[in-house]
């Protein structure tokens, strides 16, 4: 296994997974010596070791038989006793506390599934201020060395024979909304008996990247799809996200090379056609339908495992039952109870509308301030409330879409949204959870959950449904309190202000933004609608045509006591879709 810290593969093996020696075991100062025993199980070697963890041969003294024991380890890490481990530096105290949750998240959701195809997961426990998870013993090459080592590309019944089990195994994992997102040749395990095993969900190193300034965002270029880059509007992660991944490796397979780069592929494609290219050695459907899954566009790909097999002429599969609930998390030495462990940041589908809102609350908008974002100042500056009430008594104004204009060329309020988060800083990381991506008209509410690797000032901007109204949904005229703390949960809307879906039908599209800075939106043309602000659309179309400014028009300006001013931002994007009863 390699030891990049960009590296951390379950079990990587070339050919028969053997340990190494004791004398190579103990020259790894973060290893744990040979013969030490967690649990019921002791270490006999190691078999591999990453950027964020390590795997050992052991045997499991209870069921007297070989397991690969994996230990959460980060490259930021030490032991201070032989196998008690601590960060080197305060400053990585948190990338490690969000890593060791991601790692505990992956096997526990690995611990649910029995598929052959699946890494199975038969226990994990935290001890010694980290975590473990317990695996078979594989053995077998990786799919990539197995290619090199083949005379000639192989057929199109071996490349189904090898499809059909791994689309099996990302069925089972996408029925419960996992998606694997780093399915590459040197990912997918050959074993001694012929059967595919996917490996490295690496939950750990998704969760670190952008944390830890030490590492960059993790995925393989030739394999990761366009969405993969940037969450944005328009380009979401789902199933369509593996099923280009997985057409990457066929690619690889037939071509004896990766498809070119995704963001090589943004303005003038070089991409060629399987299909036309080997259409002398394969079957039209079978090229067709590898080159349908390699679309540049998310939309333009099979959208399920259900429809990739339906175009590969592969036998539909039979529906599985529900997996058993996941094992309890365990000390190595006695039963406790599995510690609460939040889900992992979701990658958010981008559908919704002009949540337009009634915010019912006890707040009376007598005492509540508006907080204008075109003053100047060490900070925004409170002014006088709006007098206009709409009826009944405490319901807030919701942004008003009926009268809007179609926007004008040069600018579309959702390119408005993806300038934003091009411009945000990638190492400022952002997430954000949905409660619900359905909202049925005049009876549902959004809430939703926003995660900062940094403190700063948070800004929600909404397009509608029909795509011509553009508001900043808060901070607000009702609730002007936007802070938020380094790795703090910020629950949105506040009580004071629910949003419920009024329609029409369609997709909202929202991002989220944290500025280190306070910002003022003057620039941007900001105006209050209500107790919300808009941006209406002639007048920022009009600005937009006269900025010149480096930064995007629509993040707006930070505003600081002195110079120079710090600019930077986090953002990411998520999406409601309003749906009639």
């Amino acid at each position: 296994m390699s030891t990049s810290p960009e590296d951390d593969r379950t079990v990587l093996s070339s050919g028969i997974l053997q340990a190494q020696s004791d004398q190579q075991v103990h020259e790894r100062s973060h290893a744990l010596p040979v013969a030490t025993r967690l649990g019921e199980f002791e270490i006999t070697g190691i078999l591999g070791e990453g950027g964020f963890g390590i795997v050992y041969l052991a045997y499991d003294n209870s069921l007297e038989r070989k397991v690969a024991l994996k230990e959460y380890m980060p490259s930021f890490a030490s032991r201070s006793t032989q196998a008690h481990v601590s960060v080197r530096s305060a400053d990585n105290a948190e990338s490690f506390e969000a890593g060791l949750r991601s790692f505990i998240n992956e096997a526990r959701m690995l611990a649910q599934f029995d598929h052959p195809s699946l890494v199975k997961v038969y226990r994990f426990w935290e001890a010694n201020n980290t975590a473990y998870m317990v695996m078979p013993y594989y053995r077998g090459a990786t799919l990539k060395q197995t290619l090199r080592e083949l005379p000639a590309a192989p057929d199109e019944a071996w490349l189904k024979g090898l499809l059909a089990p791994l689309l099996d195994a990302l069925d089972v994992i996408h029925q419960h909304h996992c998606f694997h997102r780093d399915i590459a040749p040197d990912n997918i395990l050959m074993l001694d008996e012929g059967r595919p095993l996917l490996l490295d969900f690496g939950a750990a190193r998704r969760a670190i990247s952008g944390m830890n300034q030490a590492f960059t965002v993790i995925l393989k270029q030739n394999y990761a799809p366009i969405e993969q880059y940037a969450e944005m509007p328009g380009m979401t992660q789902g199933a369509w996200t593996d099923l280009y991944a997985l057409a990457s490796v066929v690619h690889f397979a037939i071509a004896g090379q990766a498809p070119p780069p995704a963001v090589t592929r943004m303005i003038a494609d070089p991409y060629v056609p399987l299909a036309e290219r080997f259409h002398d050695r394969y079957s039209h459907e079978f090229l067709a339908a590898i080159d349908r899954a390699l679309s540049f566009k998310p939309d333009d790909r099979p959208q399920s495992v259900a429809a990739m097999r339906t175009m590969l002429g592969l036998d539909p599969v039979a529906p599985r039952e529900a997996p058993p609930p996941a094992p309890a998390m365990a000390n190595a030495d006695s039963p406790v109870a599995p510690r609460s462990l939040p889900d992992g940041p979701g990658k958010l589908q981008r559908r919704g509308r002009g949540v337009i809102l009634a915010s019912i609350g006890a707040l009376a908008l007598g005492s509540a301030g508006w907080w204008a974002f075109s003053g100047t100042g060490s900070s925004a500056t409170a002014v006088a409330p709006a007098t206009e009430r709409i009826p009944p008594p405490n319901v807030a104004a919701a942004p008003r879409t009926g009268a809007s204009l179609p926007p004008a060329p040069g600018l579309t309020p959702v390119a408005a949204l993806d300038a934003v988060l091009a411009g945000a800083d990638p190492t400022r990381e952002v997430s954000v959870q949905v409660a619900s991506r359905r909202l049925r008209i005049d009876r549902d509410k959004i809430q939703f959950s926003i995660q900062s690797a940094h403190a700063g000032h948070v800004y929600v901007y909404m397009v509608g449904t029909q795509g011509n109204d553009f508001h900043l949904l808060f901070p607000n005229a009702i609730d002007a309190n936007n802070r938020i703390g380094a790795g703090e949960t910020l629950q949105l809307p506040r009580p004071a202000w629910p949003v419920t879906a009024v329609g029409p039908q369609g997709t909202d599209h929202f991002v989220v933004m944290v500025s280190d800075m306070p910002r003022d939106f003057g620039v941007a043309g900001l105006r209050k609608d209500g107790d919300f602000g808009a941006f209406p659309i002639e007048r920022a179309t009009e600005l937009q045509r006269t900025h010149t400014g480096a930064s995007p028009l629509y993040a707006g300006v930070p505003v600081c006591p002195g110079t120079p001013c710090a600019a930077a931002y986090g953002a990411a994007a998520f999406s409601v879709e309003e749906v009639a009863e």
